[in-house]
């Protein structure tokens, strides 16, 4: 662990955590359902990880994709994963909406319009269940080799 990372430092609202990965709620109002899905290894890169890791985290980035469709009914996902400023390998798995502060720009652009996102804050107990209970499939059935 490195001490001046903030991703190696468990925190957010981390919905589940298996031995290699973390998944965590980022708190954004304007983003409700915002998740990170974290390697626990302080690497940069996803070539870094052998092919099975590599196989794992993008099982988990898809997994949370899906149940944020589902649960939310998104216009669009956004998959990010950069780096530049945290060199921690992680994805950012962003539920977007026509009407969503930013959109059609990134979450990290120029804001169009006022927040909208109060009504899907309800769905975050229900959205925060659902992957739990999956996410709970793949950190017990499936540890990176």
């Amino acid at each position: 662990m490195m001490d001046h990372c903030e991703l190696c430092q468990p925190s957010g609202h981390i919905i589940f955590s298996a031995p290699q990965w973390r998944v965590v709620l980022v708190d954004d109002a304007n983003y409700p359902g915002f998740c990170r899905v974290i390697w626990h290894e302080h690497i940069r890169e996803m070539t870094d990880l052998v092919p099975a890791q590599r196989q794992l985290l993008m099982d988990v980035v898809w997994l949370v994709e899906t149940v944020l469709r589902e649960v939310l009914q998104p216009h669009k996902i956004n998959l990010a994963s950069f780096g530049n400023v945290v060199p921690h390998l992680h994805w950012h798995v962003i539920p977007r909406f026509e009407d969503d502060v930013h959109f059609p720009n990134p979450v990290w652009g120029k804001i169009e319009r006022g927040s909208s996102a109060a009504h899907r804050l309800a769905l975050l107990p229900v959205l925060e269940a659902e992957l739990k209970s999956r996410l709970a499939v793949i950190g017990v059935l499936r540890p990176a080799g």
